[in-house]
């Protein structure tokens, strides 16, 4: 989608593409999935489970925190990440409602 068309649609319709577009990359999902099993917030240890370098994690968490998924704080050198529980309930609910106001029964 254009940068230049995004004014055709509305702000729901907007976020929600936007959402998607970042939860549309495997190694997203898969940070998502780790970081919400935790106990407690995580740091370096995502290398080591997902299995890609170093700045390719950094990148996909910027990604992920562009959206609100992710809150971090640092603990020395080192950024420390967890759920955004607030931001993840809003998603969901919005996905809940773009999903459930669905008509089955145009065909």
């Amino acid at each position: 989608m254009g940068a230049s068309k995004t004014h055709m649609f509305s702000v729901t319709q907007n976020e929600l593409a936007q959402v998607a577009k970042v939860l549309a990359h495997p190694a997203r999902i898969a940070i998502l999935e780790y970081i919400s099993r935790q106990e407690n917030c995580i740091c370096n240890d995502l290398v080591d489970v997902i299995g890609l370098s170093q700045p390719t994690i950094s990148q996909h968490l910027n990604e992920i925190k562009k959206i609100g998924l992710l809150k971090g704080t640092f603990e020395g050198k080192n950024l420390c990440y967890c759920i955004n529980e607030e931001r993840w309930g809003e998603l969901q609910n919005s996905f809940n409602t773009f999903f459930t106001n669905i008509n089955y029964n145009c065909c």
